[in-house]
């Protein structure tokens, strides 16, 4: 296999910069390279590019210091670079002229052994290797990525006729592990995996809404979580991506695909987008789309009235069971809403499966593209499996629809046999499911172990004398049947002799905080006694997670902020995603952090700073804003991550990393000391600062009330500068403030603003 040390990138928009970001934060040199520009910066487009990837809304890069690692340059004064590079990734305008231009001058320059690549997702490789010499052709693939690149896990793997196996496996190696990409292979055909189905998925729920008069707000709150499809739905989505851009990706896919195509049906744009089209309503990059932003509040467009009204998250019962139960139940609804489900879902997955054996046997390739191109939680043939083959086929039978061939023995997709995980191929062979070495899914591993323990909302595993925790709830939220199952997981540890835990998922995010929904249970109680008792057990539960006589290793993916974060502050060990979100964020709320993450801010920045003073302001700081770090480096910087916790790039590779770490490491368990408290001088000095940034309208009332009881936790409040604070001082302040904030009336108007429309507000 070719060992690639070094990159070109030609083409700087979008695709080509982020390719170049990803591999500069991979920490290798990488060239990116555009047409030379008129005046007096040659460079110009390609600086543009560099500076799209320093975007804080939208950061391409993990860090600063990657930064330094991509050079610019253009192709009229710096094509010859590419000869000292050991891969050439070409991300131009989706022309073949242009492209087959640029290939001939690129073989001036390219080395014997360098490979070469396309970004293209819509010319067919046939034609992009259409008069190029043999030898280059041999070297010549098409990568895929998704975009954004950093954060989209896929690539798709594309070879032509001349390719060979050791050019594949090249790329495949070092997208995986230098790049932190999953990849898969697929055959040259129109639109590849990805996006042939997501694509047909979202037109197909566009179209059906209008069709059965569903509005936008219902469709996208039952074409989301409900379907295991990320919550932004069909109408958020092409706000998202652009309604003007996701016409043409759908123009260009019919202008690709067979006539006999089912894509074809639900392709065309609709009459109602063509003219939010003309009247610049072409999505968030335009201020307005299906939804808007005004003055602070959400809207939504009404198709009716031809205006916008105020948004409210519309509540569906039977699509909030799906979310627990499975999509079972909202496919079963016989309601408006069941029936736009049905629809749907049902051509998706028979869209899906009529691709079979067009784009290969294997429906694992189809699974693995949507879900990490499209963050789908399970792929069309696992959820074939979750809702029954048999009972789906029938079901179409009786609407005298046709059946996939794929589908028609009723078999089931996946199963377990012997303790081995399989997939059925088209024509009925069951095969192995088997991943590169340090791929582990816990979707996939859970299904060959024994659940040792858990409730509806996280599950325990044993798994090579290593105990694994997983949540699985709505955005993995955490209330008291979370924190049971880490001490059931604590005690299995200890009963069974096992060697340590692991508290992960492979859902989108780790853990979004503590239940919100569970808050306000108790304040809608007026039951504040049981919920210092949630929050006491909460606290009792991390601190024996930070103490235990074992290793416990947290492994976060997505985000981890609020209660998720106060979890991974408390581990003894941290493996990182390279793109995890990390924070303490209940301030937007109206709450402080209260299971152990003020006095952790505390702690970490008095062990960074020379006086108490400067670590309780810097905390004081970090909780007030809400404070999130977008990468694991970051978080280090902020003293959120210890400088010896880890991460990885390939989020693949986080289980079998962790789970090494606790068979191997010691137990460290972190024992604090009391620490002395800044006092009555650095919290008079805070309230100062409230009332300065109330009265310039910095903040509101409210926030001054939230500032000052994080002020009261991290300096004392009124006592004598250098009193101590034991580590149970801490967390009962935290508790006692949190107590307070919950029973205020501007606390409880954020909380319920928040579950009822999904927006902040600052009141």
């Amino acid at each position: 296999m070719k060992t690639i040390r070094s990159v070109a990138v030609i083409g700087a928009g979008t695709m080509g910069a982020g390719i170049a970001g990803q591999v500069a934060n991979a920490g290798l040199d990488v060239w990116l390279l555009d047409i030379p520009s008129e005046g007096d910066n040659p460079n110009a487009l390609a600086q543009r590019g560099l500076e799209r990837l320093k975007n804080p809304d939208s950061p391409g890069l993990v860090s600063e210091a990657a930064a330094a690692h991509i050079h610019i340059g253009n192709t009229r004064d710096d094509l010859h670079r590419i000869a000292e590079c050991d891969w050439v990734a070409e991300a131009i305008v989706e022309r073949l002229d242009i492209k087959h231009q640029l290939y001939r001058e690129v073989a001036e320059h390219l080395s014997d052994t360098a490979l070469l690549s396309s970004n293209t997702s819509t010319i067919p490789i046939s034609l992009l290797t259409q008069g190029m010499p043999e030898s280059l052709a041999q070297r010549f693939a098409i990568t895929h990525f998704f975009n954004p690149v950093r954060f989209m896990h896929l690539l798709e793997l594309v070879r032509g006729d001349s390719t060979s196996d050791a050019v594949m496996d090249s790329l495949a190696e070092f997208c995986e592990n230098q790049l932190g990409k999953g990849v898969v292979r697929c055959r040259d055909t129109p639109g590849f995996l990805a996006n042939r189905v997501g694509c047909f998925a979202i037109q197909c729920a566009l179209h059906e809404a209008f069709a059965q008069g569903i509005a936008p707000a219902e469709a996208d709150a039952l074409f989301g979580r409900p379907m295991g499809i990320p919550k932004t739905g069909v109408f958020g989505l092409y706000d998202l991506i652009g309604i003007d851009l996701m016409a043409d990706v759908a123009k260009s896919l019919v202008s690709i695909l067979p006539a006999g195509d089912a894509f074809h049906a639900v392709g065309e744009p609709l009459p109602q987008m063509l003219a939010m089209i003309d009247n610049d309503q072409r999505g968030n990059k335009s201020g307005q789309g299906f939804y808007r932003d005004h003055h602070a509040q959400r809207q939504v467009f009404d198709f009716a009235s031809q205006t916008y009204t105020d948004f409210a998250r519309p509540r569906i019962a039977v699509a909030e069971r799906a979310e627990q139960e499975g999509v079972g139940v909202l496919l079963a609804d016989d309601s408006p809403h069941g029936r736009y489900a049905w629809s749907v879902l049902s051509q998706t997955l028979c869209y899906a499966a009529e691709l079979l054996p067009e784009v290969g046997i294997d429906p694992l390739a189809i699974d693995d593209a949507m879900r990490l191109g499209y963050n789908w939680q399970h792929g069309p043939f696992a959820l074939l499996d979750q809702i029954g083959v048999a009972a789906f086929v029938e079901r179409l039978v009786r609407e005298q629809r046709s059946v996939p061939p794929y589908l028609a023995s009723k078999a089931a997709c996946y199963r377990v046999q012997e303790g081995v995980y399989q997939r059925r191929l088209f024509g009925g062979e069951y095969q192995a499911v088997q991943r590169p070495a340090k791929v582990q899914r816990l979707y996939e591993l859970r299904r060959s172990l024994e659940r040792c323990g858990g409730n509806a909302s996280a599950s325990w595993y044993a798994y090579r004398d290593v105990a694994i925790v997983e949540f699985h709830t709505k955005a993995n939220a955490l209330d008291t049947a979370s924190m049971q199952v880490i001490e059931l997981a604590m005690d299995g540890v200890e009963e069974r002799g096992l060697k340590g835990l692991v508290i992960h998922n492979d859902a989108q995010h780790f853990s979004c905080g503590v239940n919100l929904e569970a808050v306000r249970g108790f304040y809608r109680r007026d039951d504040y006694a049981g919920l210092d008792a949630f929050l006491k057990h909460f606290q009792d539960v991390v601190s024996r997670v930070n103490k235990a006589p074992f290793p416990v290793v947290a492994a976060p993916v997505g985000m981890s902020i609020g209660g998720g974060f106060e979890v991974v502050l408390h581990a003894q060990y941290v493996i990182a995603h390279a793109n995890s979100v990390t924070g303490l964020v209940e301030s937007g709320v109206g709450l402080v952090p209260g299971g152990g993450g003020c006095k952790e801010m505390l702690y970490r920045h008095a062990a960074r700073e020379a006086d108490i003073d400067t670590a309780a302001w810097k905390a004081f700081m970090a909780l007030g804003f809400a404070q999130t770090a977008n990468a694991p480096g970051q978080a280090q910087d902020l003293g959120m991550l210890r400088t010896d916790d880890e991460w990885q790039i390939n989020r693949d590779h986080l289980l079998h990393e962790a789970v090494e770490l606790a068979l191997t490491a010691s137990p460290r368990p972190h024992y604090r000391s009391p620490i002395a408290m800044a006092g009555r001088d650095a919290y008079a000095k805070m309230l100062l600062w409230l009332q300065r940034a109330l009265q310039k309208g910095h903040l509101s009332a409210h926030e001054t009330v939230i500032g000052s009881a994080i002020a009261r936790i991290v300096s004392g409040g009124d006592i004598d500068p250098g009193t101590e604070h034991s580590e149970q001082d801490l967390f009962d302040a935290e508790r006692r403030e949190f107590l307070v904030l919950a029973k205020s009336h501007g606390t409880q108007v954020r909380i319920n603003t928040m579950l009822d429309t999904g927006q902040k507000t600052r009141t």
